[in-house]
């Protein structure tokens, strides 16, 4: 403070006033003592109009494009505003886009997944400083509810699947990440940092989904359903558990091609029966089948295939009915698991990046500019046609 008058940082323009133990500090950057030379930095604030950013905005079922926008504000104690460096389009965005998720209001920003810079800190946070490289969580956990507590951040009371939902997401140039504490990771030095947006949603859904909810283990027979991004993630990661063969199921020539490259020990492609996988299994069955697709055709073959004692791990997302064979099931000791992602093993993943055990690099087909985000979308849309996986797009 300055003759009892606020004052604004001189670095982040945030506001600066005493902290509870009587410290100077900024609300932006955080803590720290005032230097006689910087006291004459400090200066009344002023009335002024918001930064400007673009953002890729959603205006409705089937409309979309980059506007304009302010550039957000700290609201809570524990926020962070990060400048995005890398983002990615996940299938959720493009349900969305198709209407599909009626909680998502027009004017809504889109986006769940980035790697940025921290360009500002409200005081609550005491993990991150301005300057830190992160990785933005698809999650925003409180850390406090019953949910959070039970490792369930899905299912957060105050979070949960919000960015790009039910707050403004990552496909802009700059977010506002609450509990900031929880939903950021720093980036460790030397791995590929732009190819670490991967990590907020893609892999951790195949790994949490479909390999620790089917719970995979040295030596068992893995069938993953669908070879799109999260089931190429699921197989990926399924490969750091020692199964003895990794079957993948894909009409797509190249997404099966592209299995086969990744680790798959067998494809079933177009026209797949359960005879033809179960014949890949000279008749044992499958002990962990991943549904990562959200059809009941692919949801029921992973019925029809699957071993006494095994698990189906749903990761798929589901908007019709499939039929549950308990007439079949019910005697086979078979575990069926769901499952939102929670993105509480990032860290697990961080690190088999930095050890080089894991290259989210391998699912990216296409990167773009941040003013191509349009065209970004629109190649995503057609994945098939495009040959795409995932897509970067790259600001600045």
């Amino acid at each position: 403070m300055t003759n009892g008058k606020d004052t604004v940082c001189s670095i982040c323009h945030g506001e600066i006033g005493p902290d509870v133990y009587g410290r100077i500090m900024c609300y932006g950057c955080g803590p720290y003592e005032l230097l006689p030379h910087e006291r004459r930095d400090l200066r009344p604030p002023q009335s002024v109009r918001p930064a400007a950013m673009k953002a890729l905005v959603y205006r409705g079922a089937g409309t979309y494009g980059l506007e304009e926008r302010p550039r957000p504000e700290l609201k809570g104690p524990g926020d962070a505003i990060v400048r995005i460096l890398c983002t990615s389009i996940s299938s959720t965005d493009l349900h969305i886009l198709k209407g599909d998720a009626p909680e998502v209001a027009p004017g809504r920003i889109l986006g769940h997944e980035a790697v940025g810079v921290i360009e500002q800190v409200a005081g609550g946070v005491t993990g991150f400083r301005r300057g830190d490289h992160v990785l933005v969580s698809s999650i925003t956990s409180c850390g406090r509810c019953a949910a959070c507590r039970r490792g369930m951040t899905s299912n957060c009371e105050e979070g949960g699947w919000a960015l790009g939902r039910h707050i403004d997401g990552t496909h802009a140039e700059y977010v506002r990440v609450p509990f900031a504490d929880y939903g950021l990771h720093k980036v460790p030095a030397g791995v590929d940092e732009d190819a670490l947006a991967l990590l907020s949603d893609v892999f951790p859904t195949g790994h949490e989904c479909g390999v620790l909810s089917g719970a995979v283990k040295p030596g068992d027979v893995v069938c993953v359903v669908g070879a799109g991004p999260v089931g190429l993630a699921a197989l990926m990661t399924a490969q750091l558990y020692s199964p003895a063969q990794v079957i993948v199921v894909e009409p797509d020539d190249f997404r099966l091609e592209t299995a086969r490259r990744l680790g798959a020990t067998a494809g079933v492609g177009a026209g797949a029966t359960a005879a033809r996988v179960l014949e890949l299994t000279n008749g044992r069955g499958i002990d962990v089948a991943i549904e990562a697709v959200g059809l009941p055709e692919t949801f029921e073959l992973c019925e029809d295939v699957v071993a006494p004692g095994g698990h189906i791990a749903n990761v798929g997302v589901h908007g019709r009915p499939a039929t549950l064979r308990l007439q079949k099931l019910w005697s086979r000791n078979v575990t069926i698991t769901t499952r939102l992602v929670d993105a509480v093993t990032i860290p697990l993943l961080l690190e088999t990046v930095r050890t080089g055990r894991l290259d989210p690099r391998k699912l990216v087909t296409h990167t773009f500019r941040f003013e191509q985000l349009e065209v970004a979308y629109r190649t995503f849309a057609n994945a098939a046609a495009n040959k795409a996986l995932k897509v970067l797009i790259k600001n600045g």
